[in-house]
């Protein structure tokens, strides 16, 4: 049915039962609102992946768009949606664990492999797990969003083949005591510092090196900077497309099949042309003159997840559920 067939059929509803329209429910019938907030730029290939969910679900849903932290500030997307602000949001996995711990879990290093073994615990009853949680602080998790495998790259020239050669090394890591951990997990000194800052803290020497996924080394010349790029893969690089649990349990059967199906057909997109990238820019760095190598990633994975394993992180994680993550690796 059509925007202007409701409109008409509305009005000659409310023209036979005016007093049944004052209860007001009964006419709701305008297509719900979904704002979504994000913080990636409106050229990234997520914000892409944004603008076709909003496209495929136009005749069910009014979804606007906001990239940039237009809408709410980066890190209060969670807040907006629990205090019904907020309808969806891209949200880290770590500003989730601040509020479920249990979620630090899926913010270890080492604990996915690559993006497939990510969507299948996402999928698996592990993941119904997670949702669970989430659905108690108010959110229902539509996917796991990947946005590249987390690689250390540094300005010393100075080979790294296991976590003893970060020792000493300054790298920065986002603020959190998440991301501070994970820098120590992989044998670095961490050290937090804006995003924006980090370019000219490499070209100064105020740091020796910092990790990200290679996009996101791209996008911001680190390699102009930098002389290495490390492969470590130490972190499967994602963050989760939510929406609040209230909206979507008063959504009908229909309603969820049209939002979960274009959001699962997007991403799908969106996840393998980040795959794609990435293979493309290992040689364009090397073409850029970077010395890109990989290390013994057995001897990363293992100092790191002992590290995990005896840090207070590991006290919050659901008994067994590591194991079971393990298991699902392809």
């Amino acid at each position: 049915m059509t925007h202007l067939t409701r409109r008409a059929a509305l009005a000659a509803s409310l023209a036979a039962t005016t007093a049944l329209a004052l209860t007001g429910g009964a006419f709701a019938q305008d297509k719900p609102t979904l704002r979504l907030s994000s913080v990636v730029s409106d050229n990234d290939i997520r914000a892409e992946a944004f603008a076709e969910i909003a496209e495929a679900v136009s005749d069910t849903f009014d979804m606007q768009v906001f990239n940039g932290a237009t809408l709410v500030a980066q890190g209060s997307e969670m807040t907006s949606i629990q205090r019904g602000n907020l309808e969806m949001g891209l949200i880290s996995p770590q500003s989730i664990a601040e509020q479920i711990p249990a979620w630090s879990i899926v913010t270890s290093a080492y604990l996915f492999s690559d993006a497939a073994h990510l969507d299948a615990t996402f999928d698996s009853d592990v993941g119904a797990e997670l949702n669970a949680m989430a659905a108690d602080a108010g959110l229902h998790i539509l996917a796991p969003v990947y946005f590249g495998t987390r690689q250390v790259n540094l300005a010393p020239e100075t080979e790294v083949m296991k976590p003893e050669d970060l020792n000493g090394i300054t790298m920065r890591m986002p603020g959190g005591d998440a991301w501070q951990f994970l820098g120590e997990a992989i044998g670095a000194n961490p050290t937090p510092l804006a995003y924006a800052e980090v370019y000219t803290a490499l070209q100064t020497g105020a740091i020796d090196g910092q990790d990200n996924p290679l996009p996101n080394d791209y996008n911001m010349k680190f390699y102009e900077v930098t002389s290495q790029i490390v492969l470590t893969g130490h972190l499967i690089g994602f963050d989760v497309l939510t929406i609040s649990k209230k909206l979507w349990d008063g959504f009908t059967d229909e309603q969820k099949e049209v939002l979960q199906s274009a959001v699962d057909a997007a991403i799908e997109k969106s996840t393998q042309r980040h795959l794609d990238r990435e293979v493309e820019l290992v040689q364009f760095f090397k073409d850029e003159g970077l010395k890109v190598y990989e290390p013994d990633r057995i001897a990363f994975r293992d100092y790191a997840q002992k590290k995990y394993l005896e840090s207070e992180f590991a006290a919050s994680w659901p008994e067994g559920m590591i194991g079971r993550i393990n298991a699902l690796a392809e």
